[in-house]
């Protein structure tokens, strides 16, 4: 029998019929019902017709439909593509045209993006969450659907998901991810951390980030209730911890700020709360210590989409003088680290790049096999991150990708932005580069070189910048200059750029 990460969901329905699955605002869904409305949208899907291997985007925030529309999808074979909400619409154009998805589920509040991509696509069917519109709406679809299952054609290692990370070319590349893939994920999860039966996790991180999707996996597997927060609020982030009695969650470092600025913390039951998983950038101190004064232990985690979900997970009782670290490798997981160049494996102490196997480990980006092949060999995947593995098997992040720039969670490719910026009549050289910030952990900023004769505004470029871009990539400062430093063969430095950001 094939693992198929929707039939994941009837054997769940099996065991634990009358156990809450799905929570959010206004809804109560138990995993028999939950398995129901799953058949019923795989029937419905059938019926347009979707094939067994057609796409299906999703552009929804944290919803229960993303999930029951994903797992439909899988029962009958289709392959699911999460969109990032908060992309512009000619990014998701891209995308959409790129994997060839023949429907689009989407939220009533991303109305304008839809009807955006809707003639400019190969889209033949698409189905609104909520609201009023020409498309058919969620519950219209599932109406009068049967709801027995519609049998299964894929599982293992055909594909189940094709997860868009940005590439250092700028043209976002498809992360094909398989059954398999998320089921050994899984594993790693709630082999390596405590993710339990009848935990209740609180979904705030987006579905459209690894990190926020393949604990949805690990759910089901588990009999963990899910409950949806859309948008992230701190003051109603604790809210629900307390009125769900919330176990744990996926967080990044700018959540978890932002929820110790919430007045009156010490005064609320947070005894259900057991533990948060952070990641995405380096954890600084402070969220370790000040949660532990509520008896909370934030665990660090890194993660890459190639890999499905978590590489390492550090837990409290790891020890503490570990915190700094990410931790270990996950259940099922190898790491090691090699030089960059040979990609021999190098002793503990030494700094190198992290590669990773196991089988988590994708299949390859979607129609772009040179681009696998310079990722992959031998079994193993060569992130471009440099770290360093300790005499205890700990591996600690120097750094996450060099160019690479993370913005409250956020991986922001300069060489994207950077095509966007050169694009602007009068520009002749740009480079961009992270600028600490206290609140954001990095934003962009641009470095540029304009022709002489040229009347460049800092706003021309931002402008240039929103009307192209999502708007957490766009460049937050502009800094005209001379020619921008390159080494013999033509090669921007950007170490030089970041040090006169830190001068």
């Amino acid at each position: 029998m094939k693992i198929n990460i929707g039939d994941m969901m009837r054997n769940r329905a099996y065991l634990s019929p009358d156990l809450e699955a799905f929570v959010g605002e206004g809804y109560r869904y138990t995993f028999r019902e939950a398995n129901l409305m799953v058949n019923q949208m795989a029937n419905y899907m059938k019926s347009l017709p979707v094939y067994p291997g057609d796409r299906i985007a999703i552009l929804c925030k944290n919803n229960y439909q993303f999930l029951i529309a994903m797992l439909a999808a899988a029962k009958i074979g289709a392959i699911t593509v999460p969109l990032n909400w908060r992309l512009h619409p000619s990014e998701l154009v891209y995308i959409l045209n790129d994997c060839g998805a023949v429907l689009l589920l989407y939220d009533a509040g991303f109305s304008e993006a839809a009807e955006a991509v809707r003639t400019q696509t190969k889209l033949r069917y698409l189905i609104r969450s909520g609201g009023t519109g020409q498309d058919i709406e969620f519950n219209q679809a599932l109406a009068g659907q049967p709801a027995d299952e519609p049998g299964l054609v894929a599982g293992d290692d055909d594909v189940a998901v094709i997860m868009y990370t940005s590439g250092t070319t700028g043209k976002p590349k498809g992360a094909m991810l398989t059954h398999k893939n998320l089921f050994f994920v899984t594993a790693g999860h709630c082999h390596t951390i405590n993710w339990k039966y009848r935990d209740r996790f609180l979904s705030v991180a987006p579905l459209f980030h690894i990190g926020g999707l393949a604990p949805m996996i690990t759910n089901i597997h588990c009999g963990t209730t899910c409950v949806f927060m859309p948008d992230f609020d701190p003051v109603k982030t604790w809210q629900t911890v307390v009125e769900e009695k919330i176990t744990h969650m996926m967080t990044v470092p700018v959540m978890l700020l932002a929820m110790l600025r919430v007045p009156g913390i010490a005064e609320m039951d947070l005894s259900s709360l057991e533990h948060i998983v952070c990641g995405g950038s380096i954890v600084p101190e402070i969220i370790f210590t000040e949660y532990k004064k509520y008896n909370i232990e934030v665990e660090n985690v890194l993660g890459v989409t190639e890999y499905a979900g978590a590489l390492t997970f550090w837990t409290h009782d790891m020890g503490w003088d570990k915190r700094t670290s990410v931790g270990k490798a996950v259940f099922h997981g190898e790491i090691k680290i090699v030089d960059p160049e040979t990609r021999s494996e190098l002793p503990p102490g030494q700094i190198g790049e992290i590669a990773v196997a196991g089988p988590q480990l994708f299949k390859g980006y979607w129609n772009n096999p040179e681009a696998t092949q310079k990722v992959v060999a031998d079994g193993w995947y060569y992130t471009g991150d440099l770290g360093m593995k300790d005499e205890d098997g700990f591996i600690y992040v120097v750094d996450r990708l060099k160019d690479m720039i993370i913005s409250g969670g956020e991986n922001i490719y300069p060489a994207e932005v950077e095509a966007v910026i050169a694009r602007v009549p009068g520009v002749v050289e740009v480079g961009v580069v992270g600028k600490p910030d206290v609140k954001w952990g990095e934003v962009p900023v641009a470095f540029v070189v304009k022709a002489p004769e040229a009347e460049i505004t800092e706003a021309d470029i931002i402008k240039a910048c929103t009307d192209n871009l999502a708007r957490f990539k766009c460049v937050k400062e502009v800094i005209f200059t001379g020619p921008l430093p390159r080494n013999g063969v033509g090669k921007l430095l950007k170490d030089q750029l970041r040090q006169r950001l830190a001068g």
